[in-house]
């Protein structure tokens, strides 16, 4: 089985909830808004990293790509941190991932999942602070929605 950690809209904050959450994971998915080289330094050294430019990436402009088409076990993947960046052309796409809102979504549409797995860093207003995790495993795939303790 492999298990990806899904995360974006860290802005800096790196928590040890979400630190705990990444171990064990063989893949980290970051849809933007690291905002430093250090946490994307930090994230890499945990395992393989994926991670799209935000719009508060400003540090990491030469380093990163708005959007990235990738495969893992199979499954297809598509991230970008806005959602209007994702490209209109999904037929090769099983998982569409993407940030900004700091809100959770999750939703199959047609053969297709989008997923927001919100912000696990600062606060946004009174939204809760979230991450997912997906596993991998003979071709399939699920999620699980983590919820994040809103103390450093």
């Amino acid at each position: 089985m492999t298990v990806i950690g899904i995360l974006s809209d860290t802005h800096d904050i790196l928590r040890p909830a979400v630190l705990d959450q990444l171990k064990g994971c063989d893949k980290i998915l970051h849809a933007g808004d690291l905002t430093s080289e250090s946490l994307l330094d930090t994230l890499g050294q945990l395992g393989d990293i994926y991670a799209v430019l935000g719009n508060n990436d400003r540090q990491l402009t030469g380093r990163l790509q708005k959007v990235l088409r990738f495969e893992i076990q199979g499954i297809r993947f598509a991230m970008a941190h806005e959602k209007r960046n994702i490209p209109g052309d999904l037929r090769d796409v099983d998982v569409v991932i993407f940030g900004h809102t700091h809100k959770y979504f999750q939703e199959k549409i047609g053969q297709r999942l989008w997923l927001n797995p919100g912000s696990c860093g600062r606060r946004r207003f009174s939204l809760e602070l979230t991450m997912a995790k997906l596993y991998i495993e003979n071709g399939k795939y699920y999620v699980q929605k983590i919820d994040i303790p809103a103390e450093l």
